[in-house]
């Protein structure tokens, strides 16, 4: 992180703000400095009502007690790791957005991320800025897919048997429902809206990941495999690789 002994100082204006319409986020990171660093720069920079807290353990208590629409989660903390905090808010909620962040770099890292149903993951050192660009980014996308800035917004998809619900994040066929992550759920949704046409490979990174570097392009690979095994049970659909293009979904 640069710039780490900058400091921030929250403006009585900045804490004189409307709670109940600020955007709360539970931030568990075992840095204090860190953390505390953190928590000034989104309150008066973001506006962001942020909680921080030092442990996975007190991560989750804070989570119960509270309602969240962000979680940033540090991923080597004691008592309890982020992934397995992660997973715990996930049995509590499975819509809250989740930015996990680590100064691990390995692709099994960034997947078992996006396994257990995060939405991003920033890597460290990283710049305070470009974790604001991110939540920005997660909030936009979150409204657009609630439609709450965007009432045009696909959200329903027919696919053969099965029916996709973009707002739920739902797969349903029959009785028989499949919940997808917030990556899975943007991946079928660029999908579908190219139904029968490509979907390149640089559009999905750019629209989803926001960059199409081979680490993500690897994460993305991981995501269709998983909607093409969700899809598996109607022959009328699949998924197939365009070679040197991207991705099209084939529905007869």
């Amino acid at each position: 992180m640069q710039n780490q002994n900058q400091t921030f100082s929250v403006s009585q204006g900045a804490t004189s703000i409307n709670k109940k319409k600020m955007k709360k986020i539970l931030l568990v990171e075992d840095d204090p400095n860190l953390g505390l660093l953190l928590q000034d720069y989104l309150q008066l920079k973001g506006k962001f009502d942020v909680v921080l807290c030092t442990d996975g353990e007190e991560g989750l208590r804070a989570f119960n007690k509270q309602n969240f629409d962000l979680c940033i989660l540090d991923v080597m903390m004691p008592k309890k790791d982020g992934f397995t905090l992660g997973k715990d808010i996930r049995k509590i909620n499975t819509q809250v957005p989740m930015i996990f962040a680590t100064a691990k770099t390995m692709l099994e890292d960034k997947s078992a991320a996006y396994d257990l149903g995060g939405d991003d993951y920033i890597t460290k050192p990283f710049r305070i800025e470009e974790l604001l660009l991110r939540i920005n980014a997660m909030f936009k996308r979150v409204a657009n897919k609630t439609g709450s800035n965007d009432e045009g917004v696909e959200s329903q998809f027919s696919i053969g048997k099965y029916n996709f619900d973009y707002t739920t994040q739902i797969i349903t066929a029959g009785e028989h429902t499949q919940k997808l992550s917030t990556k899975e759920a943007e991946l079928l949704r660029l999908l579908c809206l190219k139904k029968n046409t490509v979907l390149t490979r640089e559009e999905a990174l750019l629209t989803i990941w926001h960059d199409d570097n081979y680490f993500n392009g690897r994460s993305m690979d991981v995501f269709l495999s998983k909607l093409r095994k969700y899809l598996r049970d109607d022959s009328t659909v699949e998924i197939i690789n365009v070679h040197g293009k991207g991705y099209k979904l084939l529905v007869n």
